[in-house]
């Protein structure tokens, strides 16, 4: 089930973003791989909104589900943010990341605006859900929450929290999915070969913090494209072009005390875990309009 769930994201994630697909054929036309499905999916990430009957809370529970164990959590002061990363029941499988918007921290009127739209959720929706099911859920990661926002409402958020804009156009559809570097051949398998590999190809990365953002202990390393411009139709057909989703690249080193170990030997749990704030911060800014713009 969890298989189904993951693979139908997948699916219409590469429907709704380009880059995915010329990335991945991109790789196989340099040799880097030989087909789509011999990359390592690092981890997927999804947005929310911190309201009643939503947000992480609801969301995680589809997951917690099929095994994911809940991690650290994240702040992100000034993006009025809170995230948690779950670790997956088995290491085939991608990590989870869901950031979840502090509400209650935005302005009087951005609040009313959101809850326009939230309060048409009457009752949490997972919980309405047989999670047994993994045709209806990979039906609800896929469907709308709300009504359909006016251009009026998305461009007043956008001018106070980008991160509420996309949420209340794009709902929770998957935000990202991340390359795992390290598991390339030699010559792709760090991130400043793999980001010059991509942008010889002509891909755009996200360069807030710089094009790599490094942990503090410079064991975890994330680059992003810039998220692919979209054509919106909003109520009443209004449209506007807007940051769709992107693509993540992540590596992850060797731990100190693994440093020994041939390559050959090194698994998943010989490398840095987690997350870092700092990284991810930066990362967020790949739909904003500061990296968007001239896209």
């Amino acid at each position: 089930m969890l298989n189904s769930i993951l693979n139908g994201l997948m699916v219409r994630y590469r429907e709704r973003v380009p880059d995915v697909g010329a990335i991945l054929d991109a790789m196989i036309t340099e040799g880097i791989i030989q087909r789509a499905d011999a990359i390592e999916n690092d981890h997927i990430a999804f947005r929310t909104m911190g309201v009643e009957k939503l947000g992480i809370q609801s969301l995680e529970r589809v997951f917690l589900h099929y095994g994911y164990q809940k991690k650290e959590h994240l702040f992100f002061k000034e993006k009025k943010l809170d995230a948690y990363w779950y670790a997956p029941p088995e290491a085939h499988y991608p990590r989870i990341f869901i950031s979840e918007l502090r509400v209650g921290d935005l302005s009087a009127n951005a609040q009313r605006i959101i809850r326009s739209y939230t309060d048409e959720v009457k009752a949490d929706p997972v919980a309405e859900l047989d999670l047994n099911d993994a045709v209806a859920v990979d039906h609800y990661l896929h469907s709308g929450r709300w009504r359909t926002p006016t251009l009026e409402d998305y461009n007043a958020l956008l001018a106070e929290t980008e991160y509420a804009a996309w949420v209340i156009f794009n709902h929770y559809y998957l935000n990202h999915f991340t390359v795992s570097v390290h598991n390339l051949p030699a010559g792709f398998n760090t991130l400043e070969t793999f980001n010059a590999f991509l942008k010889r190809r002509g891909f755009k990365l996200n360069t807030a913090g710089g094009e790599i953002k490094k942990s503090p202990d410079g064991k975890l390393l994330q680059s992003a494209t810039v998220a692919e411009m979209i054509e919106a139709t909003f109520a009443n057909g209004e449209k506007k072009q807007i940051a769709g989703s992107y693509v993540e690249f992540a590596e992850r080193k060797v731990l100190d005390q693994f440093a020994h170990l041939p390559p050959e030997q090194v698994r998943r749990e010989h490398r840095r875990e987690g997350f870092e704030t700092g990284n991810a911060d930066k990362i967020f800014e790949s739909t904003y309009t500061s990296q968007t713009k001239g896209s």
